[in-house]
């Protein structure tokens, strides 16, 4: 379901997916090839959420934000497993999110980063580029090996690949609803609630 909030309207670039049991609402935009999958919450209502082009963010993740403080944005690229929490941090390009992790306020994760499953990546941490972050809490266990560096690049393509095949069984393109008093986002002046 993609749903306005307050006349913002989640933007979507094109070929994205967007499962039918999945909620993506307010100030949020989806960049080309970007997926999103079963029984996601992605709610842009008290800040802006951005997800950038061939990001993919899996099976029952939530996504959500800080009122008037920390949008939350994943750029292009970015694969994030199933069960994660991500709630006002920035994932940088081509990073890695395992399995039911949690990321708090303020956190970057770096260029190529892979957060090893079940862990928890405290306010305003900052990985640096290409390294392993796991624990609880997490912390910087080095550079990555070669070996996972080409298990990070790896998945983001196959989910471009997954949604292709979706589009080819006959699930629609996500498309954007259509609403008469469209207002601009938080980033163009739309009051914080």
């Amino acid at each position: 379901m993609i749903r306005p909030f307050q006349g913002m309207v989640p933007k979507l670039g094109s070929r994205v997916f967007v499962a039918d049991s999945a909620l993506v609402m307010g100030d949020v935009e989806l960049g080309d090839d970007a997926s999103v999958w079963f029984n996601c919450v992605i709610r842009g209502d008290v800040n802006f959420i951005r997800i950038g082009a061939r990001a993919n963010v899996q099976d029952a993740c939530c996504i959500h934000v800080t009122n008037g403080k920390f949008p939350t944005i994943l750029e292009d690229e970015v694969s994030v497993a199933h069960n994660v929490m991500l709630h006002g941090c920035t994932l940088k390009r081509g990073a890695m999110i395992g399995m039911s992790t949690t990321i708090m306020d303020g956190a970057v994760i770096g260029e190529g980063c892979l957060v090893a499953a079940g862990s928890l990546i405290k306010e305003g941490f900052v990985a640096p580029p290409n390294t392993l972050v796991s624990g609880w809490p997490a912390t910087v266990k080095g550079e990555l090996k070669e070996a996972q560096k080409a298990l990070v690049a790896k998945i983001w393509t196959n989910y471009v690949r997954y949604k292709e095949a979706y589009f080819r069984d006959g699930w629609p393109l996500a498309e954007s609803p259509k609403v008469e008093d469209e207002r601009p986002g938080f980033e163009h002046g739309h009051p914080y609630p």
